[in-house]
């Protein structure tokens, strides 16, 4: 994991484990509140991640006020 930084090694650890207890569906908002990052922050990096991680799937799923992230383990 030392290609990435370490907010998204945080952003990473966190999806991970909540893809484990069953979760699917993310906004940077939650994931932001949740490891203490700006949304601004996770947003941003989300699109990268999705290019760059092979250990889970980040892929765009909607937009309604905000955009949903659908996570899968790769």
């Amino acid at each position: 994991m030392s290609d990435y930084s370490d907010e998204e090694q945080r952003i990473l650890a966190y999806l991970r484990d909540s893809v484990s207890k069953g979760q699917q569906y993310f906004r940077a908002k939650n994931i932001a509140d949740a490891i203490d990052l700006s949304s601004k922050q996770v947003g941003s990096r989300l699109p990268h991640l999705s290019e760059k991680s092979e250990e889970v799937d980040i892929e765009k799923w909607g937009r309604s006020r905000s955009t949903t992230w659908k996570v899968t383990v790769s």
